[in-house]
């Protein structure tokens, strides 16, 4: 079709996703896989597999030429290499790989700017997965120097996570391992996180938590929200992505006792049920700020129904009002 002009985001997929398909077949090895090894060549600037095919080296030459980095902005990398990340993901869909919608990322970006104004801040994601809400969410800080720590257990993600950030130059440091086993980093200004919902397997492991179960296997989610607050600085902002029935479980009133003693509630915003596959799978953020001396209760918590994120007449009156309840809160 000649004057269709192709968007950077587009351009870029397609180089994403012609070298990891050469690699793909040179490697025997999985989409995603090869998804990771072409990105790290691209942020090498060089062909890192010495055993393919002169063919494929060619190929592959000829594919990484046709573009520069440079010329792209950090959020078009980002989408471009989420764009393969999810080809990959339908390819070869296991329950525990799901990416945060966009949308949800866009907003948890603008909610941790208003929330959090100072210039300097350390992000956290526990469950950092590919890196995208992450990534996301630090790309919308504009002039705060943004530095984060992202932790998950599953490597090849891991991987797809850490050749994201490479390409889009973010300071993020990755640690492959259990999230709610020990951690030895410094305590953080935010703690982001699509929190994994379901039992953790570990019960001697969750026998460390105040959230343990009293009977049978703990709660992923109340885990590592208990973990997250852990390794928060006081005042300190959580901003959790939750199942709807969060305190409604049989375990909900441990989970309430506990945050009432850790924490401050600061929001429940529910996001519309179109994102999800179905309402069963609903989800809301939830936003909590550690308590500390100085730090004080708001005077009332911000309850809030997130509107489907394209009605802008709807989205701007909820922006409103996050902002009003921002200035009193503040008071």
């Amino acid at each position: 079709m000649r004057g269709m002009k192709i968007s950077p985001v587009e351009q870029l997929f397609t180089i994403f996703n012609e070298s990891a398909a050469v690699l793909q077949e040179e490697l025997h090895c999985t989409y995603l896989e090869a998804l990771a090894e072409t990105g790290e060549n691209i942020f090498q600037e060089a062909i890192l597999q010495e055993e393919i095919s002169e063919i494929a080296k060619k190929r592959l030459r000829k594919s990484y030429e046709s573009i520069s980095l440079n010329s792209f902005s950090k959020e078009e990398i980002r989408k471009s290499f989420q764009l393969a990340i999810l080809k990959g993901m339908k390819e070869n869909t296991q329950p525990n790989h799901q990416m945060t919608p966009d949308s949800i990322g866009m907003f948890i970006g603008y909610l941790v700017k208003k929330f959090y104004t100072k210039s300097e801040m350390r992000l956290l994601d526990l469950a950092v997965g590919t890196g995208n809400l992450l990534t996301s969410v630090i790309n919308q800080q504009g002039e705060t120097q943004a530095e984060a720590i992202g932790v998950d257990i599953d490597d090849l993600l891991l991987q797809l996570a850490y050749v994201n950030a490479n390409l889009q130059e973010l300071p993020i440091e990755f640690f492959n391992q259990d999230s709610l086993e020990k951690l030895f980093i410094d305590p953080v200004d935010i703690v982001i996180s699509d929190l994994p919902v379901g039992f953790y397997p570990n019960d001697v492991g969750a026998s460390e938590y105040e959230l343990k179960a009293d009977s049978g296997h703990s709660y992923a989610h109340h885990l590592f929200i208990e973990q997250s607050i852990n390794h928060l600085k006081p005042g300190g902002y959580g901003f959790f992505m939750v199942p709807n029935g969060l305190f409604e479980s049989e375990q909900a009133p441990k989970l309430h006792a506990y945050l009432n003693e850790a924490v401050h509630i600061q929001a429940i915003m529910q996001l519309p049920l179109t994102l999800f596959k179905n309402k069963q799978a609903g989800k809301s953020i939830l936003i909590l700020q550690k308590k500390g001396d100085t730090i004080k209760a708001p005077k009332q918590v911000l309850l809030a129904s997130i509107p489907g994120f394209s009605n802008m007449q709807a989205m701007e009156k909820i922006l409103g009002q996050v902002e009003q309840w921002l200035k009193e809160s503040k008071l």
